[in-house]
C-alpha cells in the first residue's frame, strides 16, 4: 500500500446531483481552466469528489465557488 500526503479532497454536494446534468462537467471544466490536475474522481447519489494536490486547494475551492456562484 502506498500514501500520498500531498493530495487533497474537493468535492461538490447537493441531493439530486446525480439526476441533474452538467454538475460534473463543470466541476472538470471549472479546474481545468484553472490548471489544476484532478489525480482520481469518486461518485455517489449526492457528491462529486475530486483528488487534487494539497497545494492547489484554496484556488479550487475559490474557482468552484465563482463557478457555482456561491460567493
Amino acid at each position: 500500500m502506498t500514501t500520498d500526503s500531498s493530495v487533497a479532497k474537493v468535492s461538490i454536494v447537493g441531493a439530486g446531483i446525480q439526476n441533474a446534468p452538467g454538475y460534473a462537467a463543470r466541476m472538470f471544466g471549472t479546474l481545468a481552466d484553472a490548471g489544476i490536475n484532478i489525480e482520481m474522481i469518486s461518485t455517489s447519489e449526492i457528491r462529486i469528489t475530486t483528488i487534487i494536490a494539497e497545494d492547489r486547494v484554496e484556488e479550487a475551492v475559490r474557482a468552484l465557488h465563482a463557478a457555482f456562484e456561491l460567493e
